[in-house]
């Protein structure tokens, strides 16, 4: 993948060297990267422009992992570090620390409705397996001990480890056969993705009613008494060919008042769309519906360190009131002094700067980019997305949606092409657009103009121009 301009210094090679000895990268082939010359070895950032150790400039368009949400480079945000280190690094047992109390109360003051009480991890993986523990804890502490299936949605992404690994049915970072058998009472309902929908429907709204109806059809099915909590994200996250997919108006007020009708917790995943991201402080926002439970990481402290919260309302908090109901889950690093004084920093950033407001005016100039681009590309199926978390959906056929054959390999050819003009972007079926909401529209130009082109490029040498 990588194409340098600059030639790399003995020390970038020593750095790979031990790089592919001994680091086991995410979802990365340390023998194919020895052999494109990767990994990148990066040392700095501002904004959101990286620099690696032979001083070349590139230029992240997804933040990272759609969390890098104010920029790389925020000292703010180390000095808040620095001085609660200094201060206090952990708490003794039982205590807890001003950040904390501070932070709680700060998200309950953010969050949508009466979520008020946080349960403080260090990822997304921990919020949403915390989540999935409570709303199951909650229903015993209210004598429901059948019920404990879990629905969510196929080809969605809620963590990887014990439980959140079998949401969503997703198996788009590799299989999981490694880890069966699966968690039982994992239920799978359709994505309300209007571009490739998997249920009847020819408008967003009916796709969105009938994907609704999916989650009912699964309760029924299974019966009332077995299901303890539907999770989905706000809208599908940067997942394999349903990124960015935005439900119709009537989808998340539906599910809303299926869960109620039958006593089903649901859970919201704001770990990706939280903080901004979609034009609103969360995703939900957009359609003005309070979860039960909401899950949150990555924008809440834009990645300068591990933070993540799962919330609940008063009366999922309520049921864990006495001594012979807490909630039994201890995390070493859960409620840590110097993540909590990160977080509040980087909120103040966020604040200070509007960026959420920021976030929708770029995302519509960003949306007006791509429309112009993709109707220019025979190889764009579709544009979509929320504020600055926006996909294009890369066809061989427009009027069929058919995908590129693996054989093609279009996804590294793009790749390699976007890494020539020093862009770091992966496509994988979809272009992923999702910069830290700091970008300004010239950047959005800038990279806008490198999508242009590498589409053109890669048209020309397929024979679709």
């Amino acid at each position: 993948m990588v194409a340098k301009t600059n030639p790399q210094t003995k020390e970038t090679q020593e750095l790979r060297k031990s790089s592919l000895k001994y680091n086991w990268m995410h979802v990365r082939n340390w023998i194919e990267m020895a052999e494109e010359g990767d990994p990148i070895i990066i040392k700095e950032g501002k904004g959101l422009t990286v620099v690696d150790t032979d001083g070349n400039e590139w230029m992240d368009v997804n933040g990272g992992y759609l969390c890098v949400n104010v920029g790389y480079g925020r000292t703010e945000i180390a000095e808040a570090v620095r001085d609660q280190i200094n201060k206090i690094s952990f708490t003794p047992r039982g205590t807890t620390t001003e950040p904390v109390v501070e932070l709680s109360k700060k998200l309950a003051d953010l969050t949508p409705g009466d979520l008020e009480r946080s349960w403080l991890s260090t990822g997304g993986s921990e919020a949403n397996e915390t989540a999935v523990k409570i709303a199951r804890a909650y229903h015993k502490r209210n004598g429901n001990h059948t019920k404990y299936k879990i629905i969510s949605r196929r080809g969605s992404y809620h963590g990887a480890l014990g439980v959140t690994q079998w949401l969503g049915g997703y198996g788009g970072l590799g299989s999981r056969v490694d880890y069966e058998p699966a968690v039982p009472g994992m239920l799978y309902a359709a994505q309300p993705n209007s571009y490739r929908p998997e249920v009847p429907g020819n408008t967003p709204s009916e796709i969105a009613i009938n994907a609704a109806k999916s989650v009912e059809d699964l309760i029924l099915f299974h019966g009332e008494d077995t299901v303890a909590a539907f999770i989905g994200e706000a809208f599908c996250a940067d997942t394999a060919y349903d990124a960015c997919a935005v439900p119709g108006p009537e989808y998340w007020p539906m599910v809303r008042e299926i869960c109620d009708k039958y006593g089903v917790i649901m859970i919201v995943d704001e770990v990706i769309t939280g903080f901004g991201r979609t034009g609103k402080w969360f995703g939900i926002n957009h359609w003005n519906t309070v979860p039960d439970i909401m899950t949150m990481a990555k924008g809440i402290v834009s990645a300068y360190v591990p933070l993540a919260a799962t919330m609940v309302t008063p009366k999922i908090a309520n049921a864990f009131a006495g001594e012979n109901n807490v909630f039994a889950q201890t995390l070493t690093f859960g409620g840590h002094p110097v993540l909590a004084a990160a977080a509040l920093a980087n909120i103040g950033i966020i604040e200070k700067e509007n960026l959420v407001d920021r976030a929708a005016e770029l995302g519509e100039y960003l949306m007006e980019q791509m429309l112009s681009i993709g109707s220019k590309h025979k190889m764009v199926g579709n544009v979509r997305g929320l504020g600055l978390m926006t996909a294009m959906d890369l066809v061989k056929d427009q009027v069929t949606k058919e995908r590129f054959p693996a054989e093609v390999n279009v996804e590294k050819i793009m790749a390699n092409k976007f890494a020539e003009r020093k862009m770091i972007i992966r496509p994988r079926g979809l272009l992923c657009f999702s910069p830290p909401l700091c970008v300004t529209r010239s950047e959005i130009d800038q990279f806008m103009q490198a999508v242009d082109e590498v589409l053109g490029e890669v048209e020309s040498e397929l024979g679709m121009v």
